[in-house]
């Protein structure tokens, strides 16, 4: 417990180094932070995206991107591999931040569950924490579903990361449909600082009429790279193939696809099929369409979840990605979703897919999507004044 006259100040730390999933959750918890009176300050690693923080103050660090699926290299705004000076620049970037800012929560996004490539900022940074002479409280924001680790001691690792520095887990999911044990299996020994929180949802999208946004489509999304972009390309064949051949099938193209791909797929595109960027009302798409079709990122399967609509999933599973298959499969089970492997993937297969969506019920699933405010909840009474 802590005494409070002001606003406690949150520093929350988040680094997408692929999609952008990361950060959009991030926002999501922001927001609603925000909306409960803290005093937020997001520090981003990832290259720049446009997000909606809802007032909360946005640092942005050097950029760096992942180029390959396993995380192996990173580089720089510019492209080029970070070295040694370029994480001592950052780490000494972030190490001032923390002590200009003195906050009393201090919030690291995936880390020590993820994230391994950033120790060189977060280890000096958590050390800063632990030392400080009014310490604050530090907890890690994961997801429902950590990667498989197949490297030896991995999982050690995390557990002695999470004993060593982090006073809370908040996991941002629903153990009755999985819970963290499942893919940490050092969970009971860190059992009594971990909180399920539910999922968090962006719960800004609005249902309308006939005239409302996406009202009666088909919304295609997906993010970056070439899993993303063959996705759009083999749904706009499966259109003509499919019971939907006659709605507009609107295909949303990740913000971080390049121009000359997107290009590409606009050129591509035929009549009744629209191609734009990603969208802010994206949420609200998902509201009022006949069907969204989409790779399986947790902030897109439960915003399909939250709006109860039609879905067809094809999840990521590409370099060392077993999330998405995974919890698209435990929904498939619930009967709230169809699948289809993006391993083989062809119009043919997606088509009976929409179909077979179509023809079953909306997305109803007795799942906790109410993450963000039991996340303020818990945050509350962890700096309740004594």
């Amino acid at each position: 417990m802590m005494e409070q006259t002001r606003p406690v100040k949150i520093l929350f730390y988040v680094q997408h180094l692929l999609g952008i999933g990361h950060l959009k959750r991030t926002a999501t918890l922001a927001r609603n932070m925000m909306r409960a009176g803290f005093d937020v300050t997001v520090v981003s690693g990832g290259h720049e995206i446009d997000v909606d923080l809802g007032g909360a103050r946005l640092i942005q660090l050097p950029a760096t991107r992942a180029t390959d699926l396993y995380f192996k290299v990173l580089v720089d705004e510019d492209g080029q591999q970070i070295d040694d000076e370029w994480r001592q620049r950052r780490a000494d970037r972030l190490l001032e931040i923390y002590r200009d800012l003195q906050p009393e929560i201090l919030i690291t996004e995936l880390f020590p569950f993820g994230r391994r490539q950033m120790r060189f900022e977060l280890l000096p940074l958590l050390e800063a924490a632990r030392a400080d002479r009014r310490r604050p409280l530090v907890i890690s924001s994961v997801r429902d579903i950590l990667v498989a680790q197949k490297k030896p001691g991995r999982n050690d690792e995390m557990l002695d990361l999470a004993r060593t520095y982090f006073d809370y887990v908040l996991v941002h999911g629903d153990p009755e449909l999985i819970s963290l044990d499942k893919t940490f299996p050092h969970t009971e020994r860190i059992r009594e600082r971990i909180f399920y929180t539910g999922y968090v949802v962006d719960h800004t999208g609005v249902r309308g009429g006939a005239e409302a946004p996406g009202a009666g489509e088909v919304i295609v999304s997906s993010g970056g790279g070439a899993v993303g972009t063959n996705l759009l390309k083999t749904a706009m064949t499966a259109r003509a193939l499919s019971t939907a051949k006659d709605r507009i099938w609107r295909m949303l193209v990740g913000v971080t696809v390049e121009a000359e791909i997107f290009d590409e797929l606009c050129a591509l595109a035929p009549e009744g099929v629209i191609v734009e960027r990603a969208r802010p009302d994206f949420t609200t798409l998902l509201m009022n369409c006949a069907l969204s079709i989409s790779q399986g990122g947790y902030n897109t399967v439960m915003e399909t979840l939250h709006a109860r609509c039609r879905a067809v999933i094809v999840p990521y599973a590409g370099g060392l990605e077993t999330e998405q298959t995974l919890r698209a499969r435990l929904l498939a089970e619930k009967g709230v979703l169809q699948i289809a492997d993006e391993d083989g993937l062809t119009p043919e297969i997606l088509a009976a897919r929409v179909d077979d969506a179509l023809n079953g019920p909306p997305a109803r699933a007795e799942i906790d999507v109410n993450g963000a405010a039991k996340t303020i909840e818990l945050l509350k009474m962890w700096t309740k004044p004594d």
